[in-house]
């Protein structure tokens, strides 16, 4: 991988947090969720539009499980220059 060589380290540790980070929220899902969280994301083709109105709630229940609120706030949290004000977990 060539372009891994023109990133600054603390950019590519960053990047692995965050990976990591992305890891452990995905694995917050069961392994059939999973799969169907990937069956339902790959047919849509990034068309919401051709999923039905039960397979968008299941979807939107499934990336509910997930947390990706406080996705966001860990990932922004591992690339601040200082330490965010974390919030009260659930």
């Amino acid at each position: 991988m060539p372009n891994l060589r023109r990133l600054p380290m603390l950019k590519l540790l960053a990047l692995g947090e965050i990976v990591l980070l992305a890891r452990e929220h995905i694995q917050r899902l069961e392994p059939h969720e999973r799969r169907r969280l990937v069956q339902l994301v790959r047919y849509t083709r990034g068309r919401p539009r051709s999923l039905t109105r039960s397979e968008r709630d299941e979807l939107a229940a499934l990336i509910a499980k997930a947390d990706p609120r406080d996705f966001l706030l860990g990932a922004a949290d591992k690339l601040s220059p200082v330490p965010l004000r974390r919030r009260r977990r659930r």
